[in-house]
């Protein structure tokens, strides 16, 4: 339709990886693009492959460790294309230590820097306009190793533990103002085949439970994939969106606080309608006087 502008994504760490596959999936769905990397050669090139014009593509060299540079950044992506819709904390780096060794004491402080400080940096430029505006997502690229340390790897398992935790803060905080704050654990689906294969376990016994970003996620895992689990239970959460689609062959409990501030349980109640509409096996409680936590 004519007069109608396409949603804006801003993205950290887009010359390569996720980050470049998420500005493809965007450019495909018809979004608008701000793309940032610490060096501009390879987004200009990204953007001419794909045959964007400046309406439909912008591009910033800033480092994430940088809150100066990447704030200016910010600033000029906005007087360019206006205020994202969605702000995709990406950049990161994996380095594995030794905390035997001194000078991987420096690997931790740099991996802590850019994977934590780097997505604080780049939410911050945008969280004042969007509480203003009353709308917005704030979406942050964490790691299944958020939940489990890996041998050689504190540095980063410290860091994405890190992000989940200050993204479950920021998520309350935002909520009141319309901000939403998402966390990505990219390899959860493959974790769980794993972790069921290890187990000898077929995909009906497998259980998927979680509190707020656990419990989305494990809504979301379901929905996007066939035969992953025969039971979800969420708490504190809710589906991104109304669900179009019943998981085939998986049980559904939904708990949830009247009183929650960070997800309304209206949302859940929505959900769970649809999914009842939908013909969905779907358990789903309100707790009265239970706010956004794990108990009263």
């Amino acid at each position: 339709m004519s007069g109608v502008v396409a949603p804006l994504v801003f993205i950290t760490g887009a010359s390569s990886g996720i980050g470049q596959a998420l500005a493809a999936q965007a450019v495909r769905a018809g979004w608008r693009v701000a793309l940032v990397a610490r060096r501009l050669g390879p987004l200009e090139q990204w953007v001419r492959e794909h045959g964007l014009g400046p309406q439909q593509a912008w591009v910033g060299e800033a480092d994430v460790t940088d809150a100066d540079a990447l704030t200016a950044a910010a600033r000029r992506c906005i007087q360019a294309l206006g205020l994202p819709d969605v702000v995709i904390a990406n950049a990161g780096i994996s380095v594995g230590m030794d905390t035997a060794e001194r000078e991987d004491l420096d690997v931790m402080r740099d991996t802590l820097a850019t994977n934590v400080l780097g997505v604080a940096a780049t939410f911050h430029p945008f969280l004042g306009p969007m509480r203003t505006r009353g709308a917005g997502t704030l979406v942050a690229v964490a790691s299944v190793a958020a939940a489990r340390g890996l041998p050689g790897h504190g540095a980063y398992c410290a860091s994405k533990a890190a992000v989940a935790a200050y993204c479950e803060s920021l998520r309350s905080e935002c909520a009141p103002h319309g901000v939403r704050v998402l966390t990505l654990l990219p390899g959860f689906v493959a974790t769980v085949r794993q972790w069921a294969e290890a187990f000898a376990l077929d995909w009906p016994r497998v259980a998927l439970g979680g509190f707020s970003q656990g419990g989305l996620m494990a809504l979301e895992a379901v929905q996007a994939e066939a035969q992953l689990a025969g039971r979800v239970m969420s708490f504190g959460a809710a589906p991104l969106a109304r669900p179009v689609s019943a998981p085939e062959g998986c049980t559904l409990h939904l708990l949830h606080g009247q009183r929650d501030e960070a997800v309304p349980y209206a949302h859940v109640v929505d959900a769970a309608q649809a999914w009842v509409d939908l013909g969905a096996d779907i358990t789903a409680d309100v707790l009265p006087h239970v706010h956004h936590e794990m108990a009263p």
